[in-house]
């Protein structure tokens, strides 16, 4: 076969090659939530709320017991591939603590729309549209927070930085660069060097935003809210560098960075003190407003 004709049909299989393999890695089955707020005994209120697209977003509304218009209100993002029946630890422990919260499904996840495909970025547009919802609920637009997990605490940075309502943030166990956490997982699936810049630019294109537009590392300086970024030390999922590189890109007395020994990517809040961190945090970034 002449030249002319083997070159450009090895790009083409290569593409084809490097699609599928970014569609099985990345894809999504359905996972929506087997339990509610119910099995605590707290009451809520099913939700749904717009966002890009003219899709929409399912989630739980939940009161707080006294004072709803004065409490703080903190909105809850679980991670990649998971649903909002993941933030149901937090329920437990942040609803007595007087919160008003929001638990959601991120598009292609749960009970919400898909819309294409997933990202980090559109995890971050539902966080902004998630925050927009809650004043529609008469909360107090100054005590506004939200608490990310994982790829949801990326989105949740990302949303800060286009959502002055967001006051502070915390996250827990979250990249902060999109590159850095695929590059972990082509190493772990053995993915030639070679492969990986091609891999990449097909899912930014597919995005249609630059990484760096999103990333978190660039949009935590951008933003005016205050973070607590928690990580394990033992997270082989997302490396504990990432949080590392978060507090090192955040302004001056932005953020602080918990780093939790023998702890890896979705048990911190079984470290002891855990949830009195993160309220003292909160409450203590409302009270500066």
């Amino acid at each position: 076969m002449a030249a002319w004709i083997t070159i450009p049909l090895f790009f083409v299989l290569l593409i084809l090659l490097t699609r599928l393999f970014t569609l099985k890695i990345y894809a999504l089955k359905p996972n929506r939530h087997e339990e509610t707020p119910e099995k605590l005994g707290i009451e809520f209120e099913e939700v749904h709320f717009p966002t890009d697209n003219k899709r929409s977003l399912y989630g739980w509304w939940i009161t707080a017991e006294k004072d709803v218009e004065t409490a703080p209100t903190i909105v809850l993002v679980h991670g990649w591939s998971r649903n909002l029946g993941r933030m149901l630890r937090y329920i437990q422990y942040l609803h007595p603590l007087k919160y008003n919260l929001l638990a959601f499904d991120a598009r292609h996840h749960g009970s919400s729309d898909k819309d294409d495909h997933a990202s980090m970025y559109k995890f971050g547009r539902d966080v902004k549209a998630a925050v927009q919802y809650t004043l529609s609920r008469d909360v107090d637009p100054d005590q506004i927070g939200v608490l990310g997990l994982s790829i949801g605490g990326a989105g949740s940075t990302y949303a800060a930085a286009i959502e002055p309502t967001i006051k502070a943030v915390v996250t827990v166990g979250a990249p902060a660069h999109p590159v850095d956490v695929m590059k972990h997982e082509f190493k772990k699936h053995h993915i030639p060097a070679f492969l990986r810049w091609l891999i990449l630019k097909q899912i930014e294109i597919k995005i249609g935003v630059k990484f760096d537009d999103f990333a978190p590392i660039t949009s935590i300086p951008k933003a005016d809210a205050s973070f607590l970024v928690i990580h394990g030390e033992d997270d082989d999922i997302v490396l504990p560098s990432q949080g590392e590189k978060l507090k090192a890109a955040a302004r001056s007395g932005q953020c602080e960075h918990w780093s939790i020994p023998g702890r890896g990517h979705s048990n911190c809040h079984h470290e002891p003190g855990f949830w009195k961190h993160i309220d003292t945090f909160f409450k203590t970034q409302f009270k500066k407003g």
